[in-house]
């Protein structure tokens, strides 16, 4: 090796190691007793779902960076680094250190598909069982402030979009990995079964309107897998009207304004054709097939 080999050797050990810790960081277990830094960093960088796991774009993430930085160094140092690296290889030594090297990216490799392999998507219980047939009823109208609303079609929201039919109304938001597609899912399952000649529209308000913005929804909807045949509808608006007529609704929710992401219990309100708001389900399946057959 020559004296000249060091800077561009150098610079490939601290990339491998930037490396390391970033997947590090995003991947690593951590005991309960962690840092709350470390997990809004992982939250803000990775977008970490509740697996502890990022997300799609969390994953893009941590793969382009090292090749990214990589390709850079090569275009940028690519002849040194080549002339280095066979230089390295040359020597007994430096082949010892490239096999330790490759050891070790070799085991990260491994320990990175057993965390995948391992991790276990938490499973949100819709909580509800049949209900008594004392299960109260609401008996309560739309809110009127749903009209400050647009669907995903950019058209204000008028309860006669519902046209006289059955609805279930809930509430989600599209950063939402586990407890909202469930809610919808479930909704959607009822609906489509044991609720079919009944012919209910979905609506699905949304919890996020910083992120949920009125461009997003079509995309949204299709996420969501609502039916546009069925007329089924995905709410937002300006923050200040959605956030008021979440209110209306009486829907707790707490957001963390470090990740944007918000802590709600699963409802979904059954109403009547003359807008009667009936009665209101945690979105259970079984809860909620026995509910709509009550309606009036």
């Amino acid at each position: 090796m020559r004296r000249n080999d060091f800077w561009p050797l150098a610079a490939v050990a601290t990339l491998l190691v930037i490396t390391a810790g970033w997947w590090a960081l995003a991947l690593w277990p951590l005991p309960s007793s962690a840092p709350v830094w470390i997990e809004r960093a992982r939250s803000v960088c990775f977008n970490t779902t509740e697996s502890g796991l990022p997300d799609l774009s969390g994953w893009l993430l941590l793969t382009g960076q090292p090749f990214g930085m990589f390709a850079l160094l090569v275009v940028g140092w690519g002849p040194a680094v080549r002339g280095s690296l066979r230089r390295l290889w040359a020597g007994a030594r430096g082949r010892l250190v490239a096999l330790a090297t490759l050891v070790l990216v070799a085991g990260g490799g491994v320990a990175t598909g057993v965390r995948v392999a391992t991790a276990r998507i938490p499973d949100p219980v819709l909580a509800g069982g049949l209900p008594a047939e004392s299960y109260p009823r609401l008996d309560r109208t739309l809110p009127p402030m749903m009209a400050a609303l647009v669907d995903q079609h950019g058209r204000a929201f008028d309860s006669a979009r519902l046209g006289g039919r059955y609805a279930m109304i809930t509430f989600a938001f599209g950063h939402c990995r586990t407890l909202c597609p469930m809610v919808v899912h479930a909704a959607r399952t009822v609906r489509d079964g044991p609720a079919a000649r009944r012919g209910f529209v979905l609506v699905v308000v949304t919890l996020d309107p910083w992120r949920d913005t009125p461009a997003r929804l079509p995309a949204l909807a299709r996420q969501f897998g609502l039916d546009e045949d069925a007329g089924d509808l995905l709410l937002g608006g300006a923050v200040a009207d959605v956030e008021t007529v979440l209110d209306a609704w009486d829907i707790p929710r707490v957001r963390d304004a470090a990740t944007g992401d918000i802590t709600h219990p699963a409802l979904v309100y059954l109403v009547e054709p003359d807008g009667t708001v009936a009665y209101a389900s945690t979105g259970a399946p079984v809860q909620l097939a026995a509910l709509a057959a009550r309606l009036r």
